[in-house]
């Protein structure tokens, strides 16, 4: 059973592109319906823990998966099948990288993907904050919290203006948010 397991999370970690949450669907399919390892009620369970459990859902779900088949062996053989394959596609990338590094054409791909990257995850934030600002189209403060604006504004001036570490910032900011929510 502990080589199904390490072959179903090797398929898992290969085959899961876009995220933890793409690699469920596919432990699924590996667990519950074609190796019968569980039910899908105990898989439904595991997921829910994953869930919850600080880190990576595909990693989480394989060492959640491994402990309730095989103990520790099935922890460490399930976790290790997940990480793998992505442990070998990031090395044989990094190796092609610093061997072609000085490549003009590279270094081009590389300028080329960097504001594609950068608008990306501005797209995200862009559509948390309309999320949260407006309401059926219209601008609608009823949701904005004050306090919670002017902490970001503090901590984003900080950051910009003093260069503090970010470290530092999420730090201070958990701190003073825990004591704005204890007084207020």
């Amino acid at each position: 059973m502990i080589w199904k397991l390490f072959f179903a999370f090797i398929q898992v970690g290969l085959f899961s592109v876009g995220g933890g949450y793409a690699a469920i669907p596919l432990i699924q399919e590996q667990i519950v319906n074609i190796y019968k390892l569980m039910t899908l009620e105990e898989f439904s369970d595991l997921i829910t823990i994953a869930e919850m459990t600080p880190g990576p859902i595909s990693i989480n779900s394989s060492t959640f998966v491994g402990m309730q088949l095989g103990g520790i062996p099935g922890v460490l053989i399930c976790t290790l099948g997940c990480i793998i394959p992505s442990f070998i596609i990031c090395l044989t990338l990094a190796h092609i990288y610093y061997k072609y590094r000085n490549l003009g054409s590279l270094q081009t791909v590389l300028a080329s993907l960097r504001p594609a990257v950068v608008s990306l995850i501005g797209s995200a934030g862009l559509s948390i904050l309309l999320i949260g600002i407006f309401k059926n189209g219209i601008i609608s403060t009823d949701n904005l919290k004050y306090l919670e604006s002017a902490l970001f504004l503090v901590c984003l001036f900080l950051l910009r203006k003093y260069k503090v570490n970010p470290i530092a910032i999420i730090l201070g900011s958990g701190v003073v948010g825990t004591l704005i929510y204890m007084f207020i």
